[in-house]
This record gives C-alpha cells, sequence and structure tokens, in this order.
C-alpha cells in the first residue's frame, strides 16, 4: 500500500478534461475557506469517516496540504485504509494557488484572500 506523487500541472489536466479524480484538502478550515481548487473536499479528523465510508475504494484520490509534506503522511494513510490510487500533490495548496491562480475558489463570506 503506497501513494504517487502528483504534479500540478496533471492534476490541471485532470480538471480540466473530466478525468475523475477527488480531491480532499487537509488544511486548517480557515485556510480552505479562503482558497481551494474547485470541487475539493476539507477532510479532517470529523469528516475523514464519511469520506471514507462513501468515496469508492477505485477512486482515484488526490490529497493537497500547504507545501504537500504532510498531504503524504495523509496520502499514505488513505492507501492503508484501501484506496488503490492515492496521490499527493506535489508543492501543495501554496504551489498551485501560484500556478493556476483561475482554478482557486473561496468560500462566500471568507474575506479577502
Amino acid at each position: 500500500m503506497s501513494f504517487s506523487h502528483l504534479d500540478h500541472d496533471t492534476l490541471s489536466q485532470w480538471q480540466d478534461n473530466g478525468t475523475a479524480h477527488e480531491v480532499v484538502d487537509i488544511r486548517d478550515p480557515m485556510s480552505f475557506s479562503q482558497g481551494h481548487i474547485p470541487g475539493s473536499y476539507h477532510l479532517d479528523n470529523t469528516s475523514v469517516g464519511d469520506f471514507v465510508e462513501r468515496t469508492p475504494q477505485d477512486s482515484t484520490v488526490v490529497v493537497v496540504c500547504y507545501h504537500g509534506h504532510s498531504s503524504q503522511q495523509a496520502a499514505l494513510w488513505l492507501a492503508g485504509q484501501g484506496f488503490a490510487k492515492v496521490y499527493s500533490l506535489e508543492g501543495g495548496f501554496t504551489h498551485w494557488q501560484h500556478h493556476h491562480p483561475e482554478q482557486v475558489v473561496r468560500d462566500e463570506g471568507a474575506g479577502p484572500q
């Protein structure tokens, strides 16, 4: 059981061409609300059980954190839960936001970015 690394250009292509994947963001709630990858799911200790329960094990799962470090631990844990295709986004959300500013959404009422 392991995970792979995914570069931001590949994820951007998946987002653009509709390749099936789940993006889970493990950053703190405030950071998530202030900006995240479209369609991503905020994953924390409260929501992880629901995610594991409702997500098919053959789903492609991409884990996002701030800089691509803690997402590796989370990706390894998800692989251990039986998910076959788990990726850690290289460079994390910080890198994504810098290279793909048009592919960042924020929650309403989250304040200025």
